[in-house]
């Protein structure tokens, strides 16, 4: 860390103190405009707030009284707010997926804090993909930052039961699909699903990234559970102002906080919270922004040192995220896996040891104790075989166990809307055995690896009482998504990775226990296969989709943009 800046140290300076410049007289021309006086601004640190709201954003859709918080916290410790709109991201609304649009607001988050008179910076945001890229851009910009999570949903509640957001809508809709469920019941539940504002409040992909944000040392303690609607988020966000402004005095960059250690703790974290696997691609390539090279290999490493302690579906059995909250939150999670932590490691807010000084856990049955895990192992298996060289990976935690060694014919999809229209069609002769595969759905052939990896349950199989089967694709699977679901495979389908070559009919084995999944097809015969396969026509001939495609790497590397993983320097512009 730095020592204490002088006003005339700090970034902003460069824009509004510089006497003499005539675009130094413009800029405090430009500020009166705005409505400020130079006294308000001038010799202050300048704070972008960085909102992902938006009316379209139900995970969101509070942030707008949040950033008024954040900027009385600025306020409050002598700073000067800026609120920014950046991209809003709506896992719920946005298509194909908004994964295809995760590197567009890190670039937006990124040049728009180097490009503007800013000293530090509070980013706001929680559903799925907007913590990985607000914190990827604000990395690459290496300007002092702090992240607000959105916080999640109040618990869902229909006829006596308890319902977690996105775990329960793939419940009920094969209840409803069995035959189990009518019209009416469906469209009842619907209002009780999602009943306040904040993100997804099982341990879904927003969970897993915000916890993984506070775990890298970007947040406050405890930040990440608070209920979204609780009191206690908006004193959560004033708080983060407020300690935004001795950020930007200090001058503590991303680049101090998010070193290796810090990466293995939030991996440790994900995997000890039975997370989400999205969190495998986005912590990679936020490594990647970091100068740090994390793989599948160190996921899968750490896995088998950490217990899955956090009894939050849908990886644990019965409760939601205000349960892990009002259980102690992150800080009490934490508090029981010291050993497997760099405490003295920086943050935002004092080393990790500091900010977990005084944790408790309140609830030992929804935070565990180390001799009552919910599993032994972390909650996500990395595999490889000659269906994945490059790997795979299974939250097999959240399937059947029966399922985690299994052989089964394949009945193959080459795409999504096929496999909709098709996958009911008595004529594909699928069983409780059978291997759903699904291709041309990764990040070139999705496009932007939509969180299809899911597959549905034929009708007919849901009738017999069948709930999960082996599914594997190239795709990805909501966070708050259960089953015995393979994804990630890579290489993908669409560039002619090995699950280009199956076909119906061909025997796949996966084996957890072994971390190997397998196509019983000899070399020949995949070699004679390649050779007849020819690429699909792309997906885009203009526009984001184009750079996307040129730029996007696979699933193993954190699916970034190469031109901005790449390692190389950026000047501060010029603002004289």
């Amino acid at each position: 860390m730095t020592d204490r800046k002088r006003p005339e140290e700090l970034r902003s300076h460069q824009w509004y103190g510089t006497e003499g410049q005539l675009r130094t007289w413009s800029h405090n021309a430009r500020m009166r405009q705005l409505g400020y006086e130079a006294e308000e601004y001038r010799g202050r640190p300048v704070i972008a707030v960085l909102n992902t709201w938006s009316d379209i954003n139900p995970c969101h859709v509070h942030l707008r009284e949040r950033a008024e918080a954040v900027k009385r916290g600025v306020w409050q410790a002598g700073g000067f707010p800026l609120e920014f709109p950046v991209a809003t991201l709506s896992e719920t609304y946005q298509k194909p997926t908004p994964m295809l649009y995760r590197n567009l607001l890190a670039m937006e988050t990124e040049e728009l804090l180097r490009s503007y008179p800013i000293d530090a910076a509070v980013l706001l945001g929680g559903c799925d993909k907007s913590t990985p890229a607000l914190l990827m851009g604000a990395t690459s910009a290496d300007v002092p930052s702090i992240f607000v999570p959105a916080g999640p949903m109040l618990p869902g509640h229909w006829r006596g039961e308890t319902l977690g957001s996105g775990t329960d809508m793939w419940k009920y809709w094969d209840e409803h699909r069995a035959g189990n469920l009518t019209d009416c019941e469906l469209r009842e539940l619907q209002g009780g699903l999602a009943r306040s504002p904040g993100h997804c409040m099982t341990m879904g992909t927003a969970s897993t990234m915000t916890a993984a944000a506070e775990a890298l040392g970007m947040t406050l303690p405890g930040a990440s559970s608070i209920p979204a609607v609780d009191s206690g988020h908006e004193r959560m966000a004033a708080a983060s102002g407020r300690r935004c402004v001795e950020l930007a005095w200090t001058g503590l960059k991303p680049s101090e906080i998010l070193t290796r250690e810090a990466f293995e703790d939030a991996v440790t974290t994900v995997l000890g919270l039975g997370g989400s696997t999205n969190a495998v691609i986005h912590i990679i390539a936020m490594a990647g922004r970091a100068g740090l090279r994390l793989t599948l290999d160190d996921f899968d490493r750490i896995a088998r040192t950490v217990p899955v302690l956090a009894n939050v579906r849908p990886g644990g059995q019965t409760y939601l995220m205000e349960d892990f909250y009002f259980a102690g939150g992150l800080p009490a999670f934490l508090s029981r896996i010291t050993d497997l932590l760099h405490p003295d490691r920086p943050t935002v807010n004092g080393t990790l040891g500091e900010q977990l000084e005084g944790a408790v856990v309140h609830n030992d049955d929804v935070i565990r104790p180390r001799g009552n895990p919910v599993a032994a192992e972390g909650g996500v298996a990395v595999l490889r075989g000659n269906l994945c060289p490059d790997g795979a990976v299974i939250k097999h935690i959240s399937a059947e166990r029966h399922l985690l060694k299994h052989t089964g014919r394949a009945v193959v999809f080459d795409d999504y809307k096929t496999m909709q229209r098709t996958i009911d069609d008595p004529a594909l002769d699928i069983t409780a055995d059978s291997v759903l595969v699904l291709r041309n759905s990764g990040p070139k052939g999705g496009p932007g690896m939509p969180e299809y990896g899911m597959l549905p349950i034929p009708d007919h199989l849901l009738k017999q009482g069948v709930r999960d089967m082996v599914r594997i694709s190239d795709a990805r699977m909501s966070g708050t998504s259960y089953g015995a679901c393979v994804l990630h495979v890579a290489p993908e389908s669409y560039i002619g990775g090995p699950l280009a070559l199956v076909r119906t009919g061909d025997t796949i084995t996966l084996d957890v226990e072994a971390r190997t999944l397998q196509l019983n097809v000899s070399d020949e015969e995949l070699e004679c296969r390649r050779a007849g396969w020819t690429p699909p026509p792309a997906r885009y001939e203009r526009g984001y989709g184009a750079l996307y495609n040129e730029q996007i790497t696979q699933a193993d590397t954190g699916c970034d943009f190469e031109f901005l993983a790449r390692p190389g320097k950026v000047a501060d512009p010029y603002a004289g």
